[in-house]
């Protein structure tokens, strides 16, 4: 295999997770909906506001890397759903949805061998391709932990 296919290889296994980390869909699939908008003490978020800036911040990354004409919300606010709790179910779970769409997504610009992983993107100032989805790997990984760590606090994560 050459080296762009392993590389390819190995930044799609990071992006969906697994090996060092625990995947998206351990961590949100069985939430319970009472404490989706819980925050346990000396923590600044809920589960819906984690799950909702990683949404925001990733569908923002993809966004960045494709489209010269996209702009990224104002930061902060633009980053963060306005209230702890999801406004309904329904858009718990489409959040949910809508994460995994951009996540494929960016796995498939990642996976396209005519995206040039190590190109500046050129509406960018230095960024690239590679650099991006190691970006959202890592944004990824560390919102997912503090959600983990927020079901523990609650009583809500079960032991392994």
């Amino acid at each position: 295999m050459d080296q762009d296919k392993i590389l390819r290889k190995h930044l799609i296994d990071l992006l969906q997770g697994g090996n060092a980390h625990v995947k998206f869909e351990e961590v949100i699939a069985d939430f319970p909906a009472e404490l989706r908008g819980h925050k346990a003490a000396n923590l600044l978020h809920s589960a819906w506001m984690l799950l909702e800036h990683m949404r925001i911040a990733q569908w923002d990354i993809l966004e960045f890397s494709r489209n010269r004409k996209h702009k990224s919300p104002d930061w902060p606010k633009g980053y963060w759903p306005a209230t702890d709790d999801p406004p309904t179910a329904a858009q718990w779970n489409a959040s949910i949805k809508q994460f995994h769409t951009d996540l494929k997504e960016m796995a498939d610009l990642v996976k396209n061998p005519k995206t040039d992983l190590f190109a500046k993107i050129p509406w960018g100032d230095g960024q690239t391709i590679l650099r991006e989805a190691l970006l959202v790997a890592d944004h990824n990984a560390y919102h997912l932990a503090q959600i983990v760590d927020l079901r523990r606090l609650l009583g809500a994560w079960p032991d392994k």
